[in-house]
């Protein structure tokens, strides 16, 4: 089964993706992928992301011909601007569909359910491209999951429905909340303590954690390009990654497999490789490296580069 079909320089999904989604309770993934605008489908919802009005218009030209023909239907499309600075980034806009419908919606992801929000920032809820990530975890079956700058806390969720405890930290205390109600969604039901929320900046909590001896056999580091944690501090993942991961490796228990996700477009896969070696080289341990399989949806090179560390004893 073909993964994206080529016409010019866009790739639209080949349509026999979408029964296998459907049979593997799947409503959320990548659509369209072109060289400055991409579609995602979050149920019967699409989020239209695009770096100028004439990719944007392209991109919904070519739309209603590829649904019809797949088919796919669908009740609104929401647009996002990809901007130059960070600090330009806005919520998403409705560009087609009923505008009283409430900006929320529940999607499913290999059985998963996530909470949308299109109103509540300029991400919407649930990155795509950690889809196989996310079932490697699930997969894998973790006791215990760290998950650094969690967002909503897709991650969490995967890990507690293979039965682990979690500890999820971020800084913006709504992207935990919503990571709490992301649970309830999935009906996870553990003893008061077995999911912890942190918000806090990662740099700050690991050092506590591994004063108090905590380990963990799965960790996530998806940190963001740029940032400010406590006190104005900046971050910059190009400078900071290895500073992040020799933290981290110290809460990492023999065995654990650590998860390293960036989308800087300056840090390609043999720069995470390299930051993930020094790490391991200051942190005196050693691991194999792994990575899954790209997704069927997303094209080569569209994706975070991701990379797990297998550590050994």
């Amino acid at each position: 089964m073909g993964g994206v079909s080529r016409r010019d320089s866009s790739y639209w999904i080949d349509p026999a993706l979408l029964p296998a989604f459907a049979a593997a309770g799947t409503d959320a993934h990548r659509v369209y992928t072109g060289a400055d605008a991409w579609i995602e489908r979050f149920g019967a919802d699409l989020l239209l992301s695009y770096k100028g009005p004439r990719a944007r218009d392209a991109a919904l030209g070519e739309l209603p011909a590829w649904a019809r023909g797949a088919p796919l239907a669908y009740r609104r499309v929401f647009g996002k601007f990809i901007p130059v600075k960070n600090e330009e980034r806005v919520a998403p806009e409705l560009i087609e569909g009923d505008a009283s419908l409430p900006p929320t919606t529940i999607v499913r992801e290999n059985g998963m359910r996530f909470g949308i929000d299109f109103a509540a920032g300029y991400s919407a809820g649930l990155f795509i491209d950690q889809r196989a990530n996310r079932a490697f975890v699930r997969r894998t079956a973790p006791k215990r999951l760290l998950n650094t700058f969690a967002y909503t806390c897709s991650f969490t969720v995967a890990a507690a429905l293979a039965g682990a405890a979690t500890t999820s930290i971020d800084l913006s205390k709504r992207s935990l909340d919503r990571g709490r109600e992301n649970l309830a969604l999935n009906d996870v039901d553990a003893p008061p303590g077995t999911h912890r929320f942190y918000h806090d900046d990662v740099l700050d909590v690991l050092p506590r954690l591994a004063r108090r001896g905590e380990t963990f056999d799965a960790i996530a580091l998806d940190p963001p390009t740029f940032s400010r944690g406590n006190k104005g501090r900046p971050w910059q993942v190009e400078r900071d990654l290895g500073k992040l991961l020799v933290a981290a490796l110290s809460v990492a228990a023999p065995g654990a497999k650590v998860l390293v996700s960036t989308n800087c477009a300056r840090l390609d896969r043999r720069g995470v490789e390299s930051a993930a070696r020094d790490a391991l080289d200051r942190a005196g341990r050693s691991a194999a490296f792994h990575q899954e399989p790209p997704l069927p949806d997303v094209p080569a090179g569209a994706a975070a580069r991701t990379l797990w560390l297998l550590l050994k004893g």
